[in-house]
């Protein structure tokens, strides 16, 4: 209805029913509608919880304390009337911005002459044209689906359940942040700190699908191995405003970061970063941009959104949909990933129906396969030689704990062997990835070094892509 009004406008004008159209509506909107917002308002003007809850927004907007906020959150009511708990112009130091916000990695352009470039830009035209279309009209809701009001207002009862139990339960913290580009972000902050345990000194921030709402996401998993959360929902997703595309993600990743160091008092080095699905894309994008981040954890994630994207598009299509994916959501995550040097654990479903290019059955084709290897081969390049990864792939095509086993025991890989050989690298030359380890090695060595390292870095998980992660399956990356 949205998008094709400007037609139906065009055609009532050639019919000469624009008038007619308009006298109508402003006559039942003005019988029909007009008085519902006075008896709304008489309703709640004579109810006393009401006027209480007013009072209490007000006290809190004139003194924003932690006594009067812990009042404002017994009740559920419009975020954007909520008052703005942190914003990024509060750090003294933030990070250099562009015009749209914090920096992304940008595919790089291709070399031509000056006349090239101007006829290439006439002849691409109509693309570049209807792929922004495309990609500000259903392209970001398709591959967004949780800022699509519909769906949204279906989930409603849901998530105000969990949004309950996470603040009455849980003593959890609803805080909004205000990113550089102006949207909203809407935050929940479980502290720990004070329990006793052994992870509640460690913030734990999730980042959901693009269907996930902190609400009843991926914050559960941490929660219960005790460790303090933060949680927070993308752009345009519940009580977050704007629209979710790859530079608003970043900034509103920016200013949660901002906020748990700045705001709640974390380090950097106390923060592990967790992601499952498209939520690998800004969990990359913060452990590259801030790269003393303790560890990352990426659940059913993908190395590239593109391959995903052509799998449910028409082969002509294949130019058209590439040009898009690259130019407004290029999410680059393995790139993005292999600019950091902290421990990485990468956790697969084996029987992921989303993030496979062919089917569930075929785990050969699951994008977290790509990932890995791709990670791989960035910080032991000389270990992922052709045998290397030969080893890997038949490692990674198993489906089963018991045929991974076999596999691995196909190869007698002798793990002590493997660690001392790459605790010795590090001990006599501690530099960052890429390492030469491996290369005086035999192809038996690498073989052996290769199928170690891919056991370290990724876990598989009996489950398909949406079935929430137990905490059994959770745990802090390997690191030497």
């Amino acid at each position: 209805s949205y998008y094709s009004s400007p037609l139906l406008l065009c055609y009532l004008y050639r019919k000469g029913s624009v008038c007619v159209c308009v006298r109508s509506y402003s006559l039942w909107h003005s019988l029909l509608l007009s008085p519902f917002p006075s008896l709304s308002g008489w309703g709640r003007w004579r109810n006393s919880e009401y006027q209480q809850f007013i009072s209490i927004l007000e006290e809190t907007r004139k003194n924003h304390t932690p006594s009067n906020k812990k009042k404002l959150a017994c009740y559920d009511f419009d975020f954007s009337h909520w008052p703005a708990d942190f914003s990024w112009e509060e750090v003294s130091n933030p990070k250099l911005l562009s015009k749209a916000g914090v920096s992304l990695l940008k595919p790089e352009p291709k070399l031509r002459g000056a006349a090239d470039s101007v006829l290439n830009s006439l002849r691409t035209l109509p693309c570049h044209i209807v792929s922004f279309l495309i990609a500000h009209s259903f392209g970001r809701r398709i591959l967004y689906p949780g800022s699509v009001y519909l769906l949204q207002r279906a989930m409603r009862p849901m998530l105000q359940q969990g949004q309950a139990r996470l603040i009455e339960e849980c003593e959890g913290q609803r805080n909004k942040l205000v990113a550089c580009d102006g949207n909203e972000i809407d935050t929940m902050f479980v502290d720990r700190r004070r329990e006793e345990g052994l992870h509640g000194q460690t913030l734990v921030i999730c980042c959901e699908g693009n269907a996930g709402f902190y609400e009843v996401g991926c914050m559960n998993t941490p929660l219960e191995g005790g460790y303090s959360v933060l949680g927070w929902n993308h752009p345009g997703f519940a009580g977050s405003t704007g629209v979710p595309f790859p530079q608003n993600e970043a900034n509103a990743m920016d200013v949660v970061i901002q906020f748990a160091v700045h705001k709640l008092g974390f380090q950097l080095s106390d923060i592990m970063v967790y992601a499952w699905s498209i939520g690998g894309f800004t969990a990359s994008w913060a452990v590259m941009s801030y790269p003393e981040i303790q560890a990352l954890v990426l659940d059913a994630s993908f190395d590239d959104l593109l391959p995903l994207a052509l799998k449910v598009m028409p082969d002509s299509w294949r130019p058209l949909v590439t040009h898009t994916v690259r130019q407004y959501m290029n999410l680059n995550s393995a790139e993005q990933l292999c600019k950091y040097q902290g421990p990485v654990l990468l956790i697969r479903r084996t029987k992921d129906e989303i993030i496979t290019t062919t089917g569930p059955e075929d785990i050969m084709s699951n994008r977290g396969n790509n990932l890995l290897l791709k990670l791989l081969q960035f910080r032991y390049p000389k270990v992922m030689t052709d045998d290397g990864v030969r080893a890997i792939r038949a490692w990674l095509a198993a489906s089963n704990h018991v045929e991974e086993a076999a596999v691995y025991s196909s190869y007698e890989v002798d793990d002590d062997w493997c660690v001392s050989v790459l605790q010795s690298y590090k001990t006599e030359r501690d530099v960052f990835f890429p390492w030469s380890v491996g290369e005086d090695m035999t192809p038996e060595g690498r073989r052996q070094l290769a199928l170690f390292l891919a056991r370290k870095y990724m876990r598989n998980f009996d489950s398909t892509h949406c079935t929430p992660l137990p905490y059994s399956e959770f745990a802090a990356p390997w690191g030497l």
